[in-house]
Parts: C-alpha cells; structure tokens; sequence
C-alpha cells in the first residue's frame, strides 16, 4: 500500500481559521513566527488558535532565523509540534532543537537546481521542505526532482501549491506532505471552499 500525501495547511492567523481546518482535517498546519510575513502570529495568538486545533492536528511553527531558545520553548510547551526553520540556521541549531525537545524538524530550502537538493540530504532535519523562495507563491520546477533519482529524505512539497494544480503535484512529484497557504485565499484571508476543495483533491488523487 503506498503512503498518502500530507496535507499542511499554513499561515493561519484567526479564530475561523482554526474552525476551517478543524473541519477538514488535514495533517499539519503551520503557525508564522516571523513578524515580516503578513500571516505573522505571536506567541500568545498562537496560544489561543492552538487550543482551537483539533488534538489530532499537528501544528508547525514556521521561522526564520529566530533564537533557538524561543523554538525550543514553543515546542518543549507543545504551543508548537514541529520546527520549521527558513533561514540560515546551521545544523548544529537543527541538532539542538532535536535533541532538547526530541520533536520533529523540517528545514526548507529554496530549489532551484538539483544541487540545492543534493547539499541539504545529509542534514538532521526530519525533513526537508522544498519551495521557490518563502512565500513566493510561484512553483518551481518540478522535473528536477524527477532527475534526482530517490531523494531519501521526506519531504514537504510547496510553492505556488493551489485546489487547480495539486493533484498533478501528488500525481508527479509523489511527495510526503503538500504545503499551502496562499493558493488557499481570497484577498489575502482563508478561503473555506478553496481549504476544502484543496484537501478533497489531494484525498481523491490517491483514491
């Protein structure tokens, strides 16, 4: 039997929010940390859309660059579930939060070429996440991952994600979660129908 494709959806910032995805049920959902995204949340509106989340939803807190102290907190406090690091942390940041919280941890990567995938298969992270750049909401090149011939390391597949093309992404890419956030709004808020109509194509996709 062949795993099914995750679903996280990110950047979640209200209350109704919450009650979307709490509805549809996907895999993870991811709660923005850095103050210069638009989604950003802090920590005490994490607080509260976290006790909202349905106890069977993993929620991922989203960083760049940020002070491993605080995601280790976030995470030790279980405000968060997993880490996932945008910026220029090292792998020793990576095995600290690891080894103090023993909680999962995804490190995204901005791929362009082959060789962004290929420098980062060694690392300790759990898994990678593979994007055009953070909140770019352009896809990358998908072919490249077809020419690596079995990355290994699970992965988290975003960028420019949407309900339209998603299916095609499960179908050809066959990665281990899909990661969406803008491709699920209108004007810039959430979107119920497009959540749903989202999720139901990666769930019919591999029926």
């Amino acid at each position: 039997m062949k795993n099914e494709t995750k679903i996280k959806i990110c950047g979640l910032t209200r209350p109704e929010d919450i009650d979307y995805v709490n509805e549809m049920n996907p895999d993870y959902v991811g709660f923005v940390f850095w103050p210069n995204s638009k989604r950003a949340v802090n920590i005490a509106q994490a607080v509260e859309l976290r006790q909202k989340l349905r106890s069977d939803i993993k929620a991922v807190g989203v960083f760049v660059n940020e002070d491993t102290d605080i995601v280790i907190e976030l995470l030790n406090n279980r405000i968060i579930d997993l880490a996932q690091l945008h910026g220029s942390e090292t792998e020793k940041q990576i095995h600290d939060i690891r080894c103090e919280t023993g909680k999962p941890v995804i490190k995204a990567v901005k791929i362009k070429s082959e060789e962004d995938i290929l420098n980062w298969l060694d690392t300790e992270a759990d898994y990678l996440l593979l994007d055009s750049g953070m909140g770019s909401g352009e896809t990358f090149d998908w072919d490249i991952l077809q020419r690596i011939s079995g990355i290994g390391k699970p992965f988290f597949l975003a960028g420019g994600l949407d309900p339209d093309n998603v299916a095609e992404a499960v179908s050809c890419v066959h990665p281990f979660a899909v990661d969406v956030s803008s491709g699920v709004e209108t004007d810039g808020v959430k979107d119920k129908e497009k959540i749903q109509k989202f999720i139901r194509r990666v769930r019919n996709e591999q029926r």
